[in-house]
């Protein structure tokens, strides 16, 4: 039996770094992809600009460790990068005693395809490892 995800998209917003309290580092990011939307015939259609008309869906993503340290450092909102890990569902009760359900991908590896969007800022990504 196999669980395995990949997704290549941007980040919709600047990761999330924190450390639990036993140690471990942690950063979660949303990774945006999209695909042409469709009709009721199931056929692509023209957005009011010309364009194929596009649907988007936001992942969660979670990063552990060294990973995370590296996204957190190296990754920011818009930059392209690709995703493999695995699917993760869990279950909780809210404070109102409702039954929750959240999905998200555990990360194992993250392929920076992109630089980020050069704005000269601390997270410019001119120093992250080198893109093959």
């Amino acid at each position: 039996m196999t669980n395995i995800a990949i997704l290549t998209g941007r980040i919709a917003r600047d990761p999330d770094t924190r450390e639990t309290k036993g140690g471990t580092n942690v950063t979660g990011i949303t990774v945006v992809t999209d695909r042409p939307a469709r009709d009721k015939d199931g056929k692509t259609y023209k957005d009011e600009n010309g364009y194929t008309a596009k649907e988007s869906e936001f992942h969660r993503v979670t990063c552990f460790n060294g990973l995370a340290k590296t996204v957190g450092q190296y990754c920011s909102k818009g930059q392209l990068v690709s995703v493999q890990g695995r699917i993760h569902y869990t279950q909780w009760e809210d404070k109102d005693g409702v039954t929750r359900y959240g999905t998200e991908i555990l990360a194992d590896k993250v392929d920076f395809l992109a630089r980020g969007n050069g704005s000269g800022d601390e997270n410019d990504n001119t120093d992250a490892p080198e893109i093959d």
